[in-house]
């Protein structure tokens, strides 16, 4: 006997994931795929749109290999804000040009900031010109693929991607929309027109929807291709960290969404729009809501890197290594700015640091010194969007890295703020199914996925956190220099 059950499929930097969901929020099968995304020089990272799809294909096919469930709607999310430049028939016309972690268009920001205003930029559209930004990736193209810019018609990202080729329908959701600075108006929840006409005046923008709504439905030749039914509804989508937030329910005044992924990102809804130079204030997931939101460039990411160079098979032996060294990395300090860093620091030539470095240090302490790492920077985000008028009263942790109990619990005891861990941490595809559950009934996610756990900090080590994290403040301004000169001679 089958079940109505929905999809979710969030497309991301290091992996896509797919989760099969029935109307009550359980899961009944999981499907992940890795990829590898594109270094083609230092600070550029790009990915082929044709690798979305087809793992939307596979994941969707290992979702549906046995005849459990019949699914009645499909959900989508992935990274963003990304550039995919295509000709009018949707065919892509170069690699999409990835987020913040893509650092290429410095000298695009530094003229539009100069030509538009850097403080009508802020705001007008929430957010001050960045790499995370995708109006100054679309100049790039224009400024150094002149013959492909000439040709450009549509601007896609993963979950629009999708979209399109589940529907043929050329969409995209309004939070998505509100990181195309300087494109859209985040006021008027509209493009901006003027300054469109200025950066890409061929470029045909997409009609915007919200993440909920209906963009349209499984196609004949997407059924055929995915074996979803045709005519079942497909969702517009949105980027990733929305996702995430939706699925565990921090979408309230005052809470924040703490992703732990390849990168980690943070997301703040407020009251009314809130903006700072150093965050991004966008449009929220759900309609009438707003965010304040930080991403830093590597988290997961190092741990990652760690792993490949110490040569372990796995994550868990660094792991209990990490644990045996002592809280402080035995006298380490990182910053974790290995692919220059976002938020709050806004510095694409950042790079990282690891201080304190001794013959007596172990794989363990520098494997805790990445995880406390990140706990600074997660801290030095919170205190910049309570600057920036954000109120952080409730943390809810999501993502891979949530599942283990080490990482979370030293992100608590740096910020000393206790975060709130749901039963169901798989994070934005989830977030993407329950959206999509949305449109054939009401459903809550408090039900769907409620708190399981939470991680408290300890009081004892807030002191030596706290001298700790002042080191961490000043070791980024002390290293700054030192780091600009061999960030440009990596890019020689």
């Amino acid at each position: 006997m089958t079940v109505p059950a929905v999809i979710g499929v969030d497309i991301g930097t290091s992996s896509s994931k797919g989760v099969l969901v029935t109307l009550d929020g359980r899961v009944l099968r999981s499907a992940t795929q890795q990829h590898p995304v594109r270094r083609p020089r230092p600070g550029w990272v790009e990915m082929d749109a044709e690798t979305w799809w087809q793992e939307f294909l596979q994941l969707s096919r290992q979702l549906l290999e046995q005849e459990e469930a019949e699914v009645v709607a499909v959900g989508v999310s992935g990274m963003g804000p990304c550039v995919l430049l295509t000709d009018e028939a949707g065919v892509p016309l170069r690699p999409a040009i990835l987020y913040g972690i893509d650092t290429r268009a410095t000298a695009q920001i530094a003229r539009l900031d100069h030509q538009l205003g850097a403080d009508e930029i802020l705001h007008r559209c929430g957010s001050a010109l960045s790499t995370q930004a995708a109006g100054p990736k679309v100049a790039w193209v224009a400024d150094n693929e002149p013959e492909i810019f000439a040709r450009a018609r549509r601007l896609f990202m993963p979950s629009s991607w999708l979209v399109h080729k589940l529907t043929g329908e050329y969409v995209l959701d309004q939070h998505s929309a509100s990181q195309c600075t300087p494109l859209y108006d985040t006021r008027s929840r509209q493009w901006h027109q003027p300054w469109a006409d200025l950066i890409a005046p061929d470029l045909e923008l997409p009609p915007l929807r919200w993440p909920g709504e209906v963009a349209g439905v499984v196609g004949r030749e997407a059924a055929a291709f995915t074996g979803l039914p045709a005519g079942i509804p497909v969702i517009t989508g949105t980027i990733d960290a929305w996702a995430e937030a939706i699925s565990v329910g921090a979408q309230g005044v005052g809470d924040l969404m703490l992703m732990y992924g390849t990168t980690m990102f943070l997301v703040n809804t407020v009251p009314d729009l809130a903006t700072s130079p150093c965050l991004w204030g966008t449009v929220g997931a759900l309609p009438d809501t707003r965010n304040l939101a930080g991403g830093m460039a590597t988290s997961g990411a190092i741990t990652g890197w760690l792993r490949d160079l110490f040569g372990a098979s796995n994550y868990h032996g660094l792991m209990q290594l990490a644990e045996r060294s002592t809280p402080g990395a035995n006298g380490l300090l990182m910053l974790p700015y290995f692919a220059g860093e976002r938020t709050p620091v806004m510095d694409p030539d950042a790079r990282g640091v690891i201080a304190g470095l001794t013959l007596s240090h172990t794989r363990g302490d520098l494997y805790r010194a990445a995880l406390e790492a990140t706990g600074f920077g997660v801290r030095h985000n919170i205190a910049a969007i309570e600057e920036a008028g954000g109120d952080v009263r409730r943390i809810v942790a999501v993502g891979g890295g949530a599942q283990g109990s080490l990482w979370t619990q030293i992100v608590s005891d740096i910020t000393q703020r206790p975060q709130e861990i749901p039963s169901q941490t798989i994070g934005a595809s989830y977030g993407g199914a329950f959206l999509a559950a949305q449109t054939v009934g009401e459903f809550s996610i408090e039900a769907w996925n409620p708190i399981e756990e939470i991680r408290e900090p300890r009081p004892h080590l807030a002191k030596k956190y706290d001298e700790l994290y002042a080191a961490y403040l000043d070791l980024y301004p002390s290293t700054r220099t030192i780091a600009h000169t061999l960030a440009a001679q990596q890019e020689r």
